[in-house]
């Protein structure tokens, strides 16, 4: 169900989800966050909402998106209110924010917030430079960016040490997670070697993988190269090599080992639902995430 208001105030939104409720059924217990949505304007729109309301489906809770409207004119507010079956385990609330109003768009926001629940936000295009500075930041225990969708990817992950915060994250680094375990899988069996040296390839613009190599700098005492070319990963111990990799848009990835049979393993992209289901599970600062950050510099960029 979907129910538009135009030119509408907090307490009229209020009031038709109380409607909605009671004239509906729609159940409003159990949620367990209030995840804000920075939209920003209408690019991927429906994409970040589908995502979100796909997560909600592991963690009920409270979607408001918000997004500016038209700049100039008089400052009001349009809402869109989503409930049932499309909106998942959540109900979603889709405001747009006209003239000056825009600006105060924390102001907007708090009427809205789950009692006694925590706020993440979710900046899935442009983020800003220090997320916990930003007005709709402070709201939240949790802070969510994604430096793939930003216009020069690699700017951007490079300068999210600059403005780390304890709660920071990026939906880059959840693409990486199962990269992550196989490798350190792959290194927790004989001989236990150490690593002489590593190569992170794959396309320029994904940023995962810049900072899986700055996870393998932070963890690794040796050089870690991140170069151009096919999707993969190569590990060095003084009588082996790891290789791990998959076709740029397959599904399929190949673990090889020497002296050893290859391994098939499924491994596809990961989409932003499920990355950000990934990090709703946590509220507490990662530490492993800033480390990789932390160690970026130390990679070498061939």
């Amino acid at each position: 169900m979907r129910v538009q208001l135009r030119d509408t105030s907090a307490v009229a939104v209020s009031k038709k989800l109380v409607e909605l409720r009671r004239t509906g059924g729609v159940v409003t217990q159990g949620r367990v966050l209030t995840l804000i949505v920075c939209a920003g304007d209408a690019r991927g729109l429906e994409a970040s909402i589908s995502a979100a309301t796909d997560a909600s489906r592991e963690h009920p809770c409270r979607v408001i998106v918000v997004g500016r409207g038209r700049g100039d004119g008089p400052s009001r507010m349009d809402a869109e209110i989503r409930v049932g079956g499309e909106a998942g385990a959540s109900e979603v609330l889709i405001l747009a924010l006209h003239g000056e109003l825009g600006d105060h768009q924390e102001s907007v926001l708090v009427p809205f917030l789950v009692p006694d629940t925590p706020v993440v936000a979710w900046w899935p295009n442009t983020s800003p430079a220090v997320p916990a500075r930003d007005p709709v930041g402070r709201l939240a225990v949790r802070r969510i960016t994604d430096a793939t969708n930003a216009e020069n990817p690699r700017a951007a992950i490079s300068a999210r040490l600059a403005g780390y915060t304890p709660g920071d994250t990026d939906l880059a680094w959840a693409r990486v997670t199962y990269w992550r375990a196989l490798l350190v899988s792959a290194l927790d069996q004989p001989p236990h070697e150490p690593v002489i040296s590593a190569t992170v390839s794959g396309l320029r613009t994904e940023v995962a993988l810049d900072l899986l190599a700055g996870w393998l700098a932070s963890r690794i005492d040796c050089p870690v190269q991140r170069a151009d070319g096919p999707l993969r990963v190569e590990l060095h111990t003084p009588t082996q090599s790891i290789v791990l990799g998959r076709p740029q848009d397959g599904r399929v990835a190949t673990l090889s080992r020497t002296a050893k049979p290859d391994s098939l393993i499924t491994l596809a992209r990961r989409d932003s639902a499920e990355c950000l289901t990934e990090e709703l599970r946590r509220l507490d600062p990662d530490e492993i995430y800033e480390a990789a950050l932390s160690a970026l510099p130390k990679v070498e960029y061939v």
